[in-house]
């Protein structure tokens, strides 16, 4: 039987492949071109400057992050994306979404409140 303990550790380390993962552009990209479809590594070379060995590199990292699942069709290997675990992710900026939202809305509020300048009514003067 597993502990929470270990599912704990087990998430912890699965969303730090997951960030190592999308904080290369790269695999970023190769992830947005998957979301277009499923695609074998010869195709998704093709998009890129890159050599087909440094695409296959990109996409161990991201199936080892579980963000692409690999499947066989004949000698080819299909890739597509998995988004599940990039809910981690999700979750985690979720946390600042919050707060640069309550950001911005101060900063509004506070512009608001202020009288305008006279840059700005000097341009309203120029309006046609």
């Amino acid at each position: 039987m597993v502990t929470q303990n270990e599912q704990d550790d087990f998430g912890d380390a699965l969303e730090t492949q997951v960030f190592r993962a999308l904080a290369d552009p790269s695999r970023r990209q190769i992830l947005d071109r998957l979301v277009a479809g499923d695609a074998s590594v010869n195709e998704l070379a093709s998009g890129f400057s890159t050599s087909r060995p440094a695409i296959s590199r990109h996409l161990r990292v991201l199936r080892e992050a579980t963000l692409v699942v690999e499947r066989r069709e004949g000698r080819r290997r299909i890739y597509s994306v998995n988004p599940q675990p990039m809910s981690h992710a999700d979750a985690w900026l979720g946390k600042y979404r919050v707060f640069w939202a309550a950001r911005l809305q101060a900063l509004k509020a506070m512009l608001e409140a202020q009288p305008p300048t006279s840059a700005s009514t000097h341009l309203e003067e120029n309006e046609p």
